[in-house]
């Protein structure tokens, strides 16, 4: 796509010279029509101009056309161009254009949709500074996702996130980046010693079976636990089961030791372990561990308090330390530190992110819930003003999901701790429709999963859709194989010419540009959106062009188409995480 972008822009450049003078910094942009009967190109460019010509965009445009016609374009890689509406240009690609472009997607195969930084993009590369390298290393990128703390086994809630930070790691290496997974976590905040308060508990009452008991909840919602409980304690039964391990290895040795480590460390060691398993199941594997408790260790966290200080960004008021985000333009400032001496959330994550930029990476990506919306802008301005670039960093934001079923949300309940675990969802619908359904939607939008949906086996299941129709294909090559058929790897691809076909070949040549997109946006739903289509668009070319059975020339050129579709599919769902099977 890029090289008829090129040739176009290039055309209408030149065209346009033509008629006046046009600004140096003006570009020409072209956007992908959602309607084809508006071409496969469209370019917005006559009404960009219209104030420097000083005409209609349509006059404009119109002239365009008379110049282009009269260059000439290419007819074998621009058929047509035309001008419609109010003065937009609309482009249908030549035949050459659309079957080089079949023979480069076979020809690259499992590389197709791949791309490099371009050479601008990579630091200190130029004409006049050449590279030692004559291959450039790529531009780094580190996406920073789950970085949930070790207090218990990852829910739906994480699934979403862990799936998002894995697939947009996949598209940013797919365009050219050396990326990097980070998990990061804190064990040693409030949480932990909660965590470690509940799990002596339950082991307290192991070892004393008639122990005092309470009961928390209210009226409709309660649960029994052992005294002492901390009224905000954790309450799975992953917490029994630690409990158990701990009371096993040391019997009643820890019942007096109120100050033994044992309890978090025990705890930290098996969630993590869980956790990292989970994450394995969906094919997610962190390259790095990031402990928040090394910003403490290093005294990082309170020199940048010390900073703000200085900057006169920092203050003491109320037992607390405040961070003016009234200079940034909050409405009031917000609290560093609280009056008990627990820094915010805000602290720790300024001096992360600053440590990000120290180990030299060009793109940050954070994924983040909803709940990191008002607090994210304090920590980018935090960074800024103790002089780091903030622009490397780049934050993610999902919604979050509801698991459904009978068109009823599953109730999950904190307090009995009837919460949906990943790996209970993975163990019900498998670990591609958990993928799948995860991306199939804007991050930014609510997701409902619905689970009687992602448990069918039929074409109403987006993710069994799109893998049937990979396996169709591999059936078709397997059929074409017993029958003793080959494809001419150089036949003829002028044969084809129905409608379908040539829809199914302008569908696959989009694929390297909605790659580029969807990492760019930080998008993964754009590619399984897109795959949909290259399904849908593979259904209608099978159903009306045989393969089987024709002339050989031609059954050798829709084979091609096939086995190019095949290839689309493989890579898309590779980079979506998703297994491509060959037979269903």
């Amino acid at each position: 796509m890029p090289e008829i972008h090129e040739y176009l822009r290039n055309n209408i450049q030149n065209a346009l010279s033509q008629m006046g003078d046009v600004p140096e910094e003006f570009a020409v942009e072209f956007q992908t029509p959602g309607n084809p009967d508006h071409g496969d190109l469209a370019s917005n460019a006559a009404m960009q101009l219209a104030k420097v010509f000083r005409k209609s965009p349509r006059q404009i445009a119109e002239e365009l056309v008379d110049r282009l016609d009269a260059l000439p374009l290419d007819k074998r890689k621009i058929r047509s161009v035309e001008v419609a509406g109010a003065g937009f240009l609309n482009f249908w690609f030549g035949s050459e254009h659309l079957f080089e472009g079949l023979r480069q997607i076979l020809k690259a195969a499992d590389d197709y949709g791949k791309s490099s930084i371009s050479q601008e993009a990579v630091e200190g590369v130029s004409s006049k500074d050449p590279s030692p390298s004559d291959h450039p290393q790529p531009k780094t990128a580190l996406v920073e996702f789950v970085s949930a703390n070790p207090t218990g086994p990852l829910t739906v809630g994480h699934g979403r996130n862990a799936v998002l930070g894995d697939t947009i790691a996949n598209l940013l290496s797919w365009s050219g980046y050396d990326v990097s997974r980070e998990y990061y976590f804190n064990d040693a905040g409030r949480q932990m010693r909660v965590l470690s308060e509940s799990v002596r508990a339950r082991y307290l009452a192991r070892v004393n079976p008639e122990i005092a008991t309470k009961t928390i909840g209210s009226d409709d919602e309660t649960i029994v636990v052992p005294e002492p409980f901390p009224d905000d304690g954790y309450l799975g039964d992953y917490i029994d089961e630690i409990a158990a391990e701990i009371f096993t290895k040391y019997g009643k040795e820890l019942e007096n030791d109120v100050e033994s480590d044992v309890f978090k460390t025990v705890a930290k060691e098996k969630i993590f372990t869980e956790i990292k398993a989970t994450l394995e199941r969906l094919g997610i594997r962190m390259d790095s561990y990031f402990n928040e408790k090394t910003l403490y260790d290093s005294g990082r966290i309170w020199k940048i308090v010390d900073r703000f200080k200085e900057l006169d960004l920092a203050y003491e008021k109320d037992g607390a330390t405040w961070f003016k985000t009234t200079e940034f333009g909050k409405e009031q400032d917000t609290v560093l530190i609280k009056s008990s001496g627990e820094p915010t959330y805000r602290l720790p994550d300024i001096g992360y992110h600053i440590d990000k930029i120290e180990r030299g990476y060009s793109l940050m990506v954070d994924v983040f819930g909803a709940d990191h919306i008002a607090t994210f802008p304090d920590v980018v301005n935090g960074v800024k003003s103790l002089g780091y670039d903030p622009s490397g960093i780049d934050v993610v934001i999902y919604q979050f999901v509801t698991l459904v079923r009978g068109n009823e949300p599953v109730k999950m309940s904190t307090r009995k701790a009837q919460y949906v675990t990943l790996d209970d969802l993975i163990d019900e619908v498998s670990e591609d429709v958990t993928r799948f359904f995860f991306l199939m939607r804007s991050a930014n939008t609510h997701l409902e999963f619905d689970l009687d949906l992602a448990r069918e086996a039929s074409d109403k299941n987006p993710v069994f859709y799109l893998q049937y129709a990979h396996a169709r294909i591999c059936s078709i090559l397997r059929k074409a194989e017993e029958v003793g058929f080959a494809a001419d790897k150089n036949a003829n691809l002028d044969l084809l010419k129905h409608d379908s076909e040539i829809a199914l070949v302008k569908v696959l040549l989009h694929f390297p540009e909605i790659i580029s997109r969807a990492s760019e946006s930080r998008e993964p739903h754009r590619v399984a959106t897109y795959l949909r289509e290259v399904a849908v668009q593979f259904t209608q070319f099978y159903s009306h062009c045989r393969i089987i059975g024709e002339t050989e020339d031609l059954a050798s050129a829709r084979m091609l188409l096939a086995i190019a579709s095949k290839i689309v599919l493989r890579n898309g769902l590779t980079v979506l995480g998703i297994s491509a099977p060959d037979r269903m």
